[in-house]
């Protein structure tokens, strides 16, 4: 379907340049205006994980049922699974501070932040480009 074709080179490019623009202690800002809302950050991460499941399930091309969109929909699930965490994340340390297991955790997945950013752009800039190709 070309509309989730679309939405998911979209919602990877978005969640792309949030992600590898962003710095893991950096607050979300609260500007209306910004791609650093927090509300933008939660409607774009939801957004990107349902687009990336519905990729699975009907991926651009017939001739490869499954795996044909497999980086760019895992890619849009990973990344508005991010996405969503560090909502989730910043609430958290907003009531207490005394969160170690979510700490550990999410200092190990915010550390491939900046390189899931960068595939996340590549994904999207290949799978524009190439749409019928296997894995892309």
């Amino acid at each position: 379907m070309l509309q989730l074709y679309f939405l998911s080179i979209l919602c990877n490019s978005l969640c792309g340049y949030i992600l590898f623009t962003g710095s893991e202690d950096q607050d979300v800002e609260k500007s209306i205006f910004s791609l650093n809302n927090p509300t933008f950050h939660l409607v774009l991460g939801i957004i990107s994980t349902v687009t990336g499941i519905l990729k699975l399930l009907s991926p651009i091309g017939e001739k490869h049922f499954f795996f044909g969109d497999l980086i760019p929909a895992a890619a849009g699930i990973i990344a508005g699974f991010l996405l969503i965490f560090g909502i989730y994340r910043q609430d958290t340390y907003a009531l207490s501070e005394s969160h170690k297991t979510l700490d550990n955790f999410a200092a190990k997945l915010l550390s491939i932040r900046k390189p899931l950013g960068l595939g996340l752009l590549a994904a999207a800039a290949l799978h524009f480009l190439f749409p019928g190709a296997l894995f892309l």
